[in-house]
């Protein structure tokens, strides 16, 4: 059985009947790649599709891969096998939940995991989040009935026959048991990924030696130092796309087209990295001479000798050495951002000078005393300010454009028309991961869980809860609560400016619909 859900105008979702088909399915595709296909990210029992600039998500793509469907029964190619031994304590917060759900004491609960091997069947959520699946089929777990916002790092935990080992502290909805002081993801390890597919893994009890991971320390610079700022200051570009094979989403600026327009207005290319600031108020020193430029929610104003000049939004302005910027929070929207003439000198990591705040991917967040220095990169003539759409403010009702799926059928008509109906809170909780939401709750009577499967920027998930989380630039690749509509990459923008305190409703132009491959219906069954 292969069914095609429908994400978004450049993504769709292949649904399998198992693990097996889906890894099958994913070595065929390796092997005979699909025209205008991205990238490919395998789950649990789904493959998500992402494809090209220009080439659309819809039937005759669903025909391509359909006709690529190898012969039922085959197995995924052989892997490279390795086996790690991990130590773990045994004390997580949810170990009398899970022993009461497998009928065993926690002793008994320790003993079982240590007598399995598990296998990494494939990567996602976050960088070094390795998915691993054994054959007792006790360890077919519920996930929390409504996730937790902070997981620590090393955590060890179960969902759905999968064991996890979360790398950094990062929100999660999975079972607790306990711990492991073995770093997943280390960039200074090659791979910085400990667990790769195909690796097996045996737990064996105690924590382990700390093994720390390299810091890079920031080197001494002299160039925008920051002297106040009320939230910590990013560096952001494009992002570094096609990196989820490796468990990396592509993180990037929340608005692109304010980041555009700053670089333009400096001479930049459009996706060159740019501090991302967030609401305000926010103060910066020039120790150097630099040519700067702000665009997205808000204003600045230079402060030198003989007093204080305002700054057009998107225009670019020179400072001279001692010259600070002041930006007010904005009274609409919630981030700006300032581009420097021939770029900041900042290392990429992984191709991208983003800071990825769930994964801990990308260079450090700037707080009050760090300072970048001028990279002097080429730069062409400066543009003039261009246009730049409203932004909303508090109070402010903002309506965006979805797409119904990937998994709407998992609500009934009546659920679909509610959350679509009415109008959602912005909750102060939002973050780049995503949009946190409060409205009369969508809840779903069936307990029946979801298998972890690729999740979409601008996905918009709905845990037990009934509270969705609309997905943000940094949210994790994969996901087990399910999707009931993704919302149209061309709003991405806008959502990344939606300030706590205004509402949103969501807009579908079409109702909820299966990708049927042209010529192939009956193939799919």
């Amino acid at each position: 059985m292969m069914r095609f859900l429908p994400v978004s105008p450049r993504c769709l979702l292949i649904e399998l009947r198992d693990l097996e088909a889906t890894l099958a399915l994913f070595d065929a595709l390796a092997d005979d790649p699909v025209a205008g296909v991205s990238e490919t990210v395998p789950a649990a029992r789904t493959l998500m599709i992402r494809t090209a600039p220009g080439v659309s998500a819809d039937r005759d793509l669903a025909l391509a891969i359909l006709n690529r469907q190898p012969p039922p029964g085959t197995r995924p190619a052989s892997r490279a096998v390795e086996t790690v031994e991990l130590p773990v304590t045994y004390d997580g917060q949810d170990l009398d939940d899970v022993a009461r759900h497998m009928d065993l004491t926690v002793a008994e609960v320790a003993a079982a995991h240590q007598a399995v091997t598990w296998q990494v069947a494939f990567c996602g959520f976050a960088p070094g989040f390795a998915y691993m699946t054994c054959e007792d089929a006790r360890f077919d777990l519920p996930r929390r009935p409504a996730p937790r916002t902070r997981i620590p790092a090393g955590s060890v935990a179960l969902a759905g026959r999968f064991c996890g080992i979360y790398p950094q502290e990062t929100p999660g909805g999975w079972q607790l048991i306990g711990h492991t002081r073995v770093p997943m993801w280390d960039l200074s390890r090659d791979p910085p990924a400990l667990l790769r597919p195909g690796a097996r893994v045996h737990f064996a009890k105690g924590g382990g030696a700390v093994h720390p991971v390299a810091v890079v320390p920031r080197s001494p610079a002299r160039g925008l130092r920051v002297l106040a700022s009320a939230f910590p200051i990013l560096l952001q570009d494009r992002g570094r796309s096609g990196q989820a094979g490796q468990g990396v989403s592509a993180s990037g600026a929340l608005d692109q087209g304010a980041l555009s327009r700053a670089n333009r207005a400096v001479g930049n290319p459009a996706g060159a990295a740019a501090m991302e600031i967030t609401l305000g108020p926010t103060r910066l020193l020039a120790e150097v001479p630099l040519t700067l430029a702000l665009s997205g929610a808000a204003q600045a104003v230079v402060v030198h000798p003989d007093g204080c000049t305002a700054i057009p939004l998107g225009a670019a302005f020179a400072l001279d050495a001692g010259d600070q910027v002041e930006i007010a929070p904005p009274a609409r929207g919630m981030r700006s951002y300032l581009a420097l003439r021939g770029g900041f000198d900042v290392a990429p990591v992984l191709g991208s000078a983003s800071t990825d705040t769930l994964a801990h991917v990308g260079p450090p967040a700037l707080a009050v005393g760090d300072a970048l220095a001028p990279a002097h990169r080429p730069a062409t003539a400066v543009t003039e300010p261009a246009p730049a759409p409203a932004l909303p403010a508090p109070g402010d009702v903002v309506t965006l454009p979805v797409t119904l799926g990937p998994r709407t059928d998992w609500f009934t008509d009546e659920m679909v028309a509610q959350f679509l109906s009415q109008e959602w809170q912005v909750t102060a909780q939002s973050s780049r991961v995503g949009i946190r939401l409060a409205g009369e709750p969508v809840t779903r009577t069936d307990a029946t869980e979801l298998p972890s499967e690729g999740t979409e920027t601008g996905a918009i998930q709905i845990p037990h809860s009934g509270q969705p989380v609309l997905f943000l630039a940094d949210h994790p690749l994969t996901g087990g609560y399910p999707v009931i509509a993704t919302l149209d990459p061309s709003a991405l923008d806008l959502a990344g400016q939606i300030p706590p305190g205004a509402r949103i409703r969501f807009a579908a132009a079409a109702p909820f619909a299966p990708i049927l491959p042209e010529g192939r219906h009956d193939a799919l069954s």
